[in-house]
């Protein structure tokens, strides 16, 4: 899923209210994790996620690995927080500019 610079602006914006719903610590990326992150893109579209200290993987290539296991777009990486953005299959909530 590819955003324009215009949507990933917007949804950043609505991401700065929300709080990260996952952390990911020193056992990384684990299937559980990963199907966790699915659910949760499948009932809010729009989830935050945090990297602890105690995880030495690198929070990009975790982003890049989250948005191709979910199927989502990785709208932004700040440091150690990324946002993720997927439309429900049923009933999307969020409408992105054109």
């Amino acid at each position: 899923m590819n955003l324009s610079s215009k949507q990933r602006a917007y949804l950043s914006s609505l991401a700065s209210t929300i709080n990260p719903i996952f952390n990911i610590g020193k056992a990384s990326l684990t299937p559980e994790i990963i199907e966790a992150l699915d659910a949760a893109l499948e009932k809010r579209e729009l989830i935050k996620v945090a990297v602890l200290k105690n995880c030495i993987d690198d929070p990009r290539e975790i982003a890049s690995v989250i948005g191709e296991r979910t199927h989502s777009a990785v709208v932004k990486v700040i440091g150690k927080k990324m946002i993720f953005y997927r439309p429900a299959k049923k009933n999307p909530k969020i409408k992105l500019p054109e």
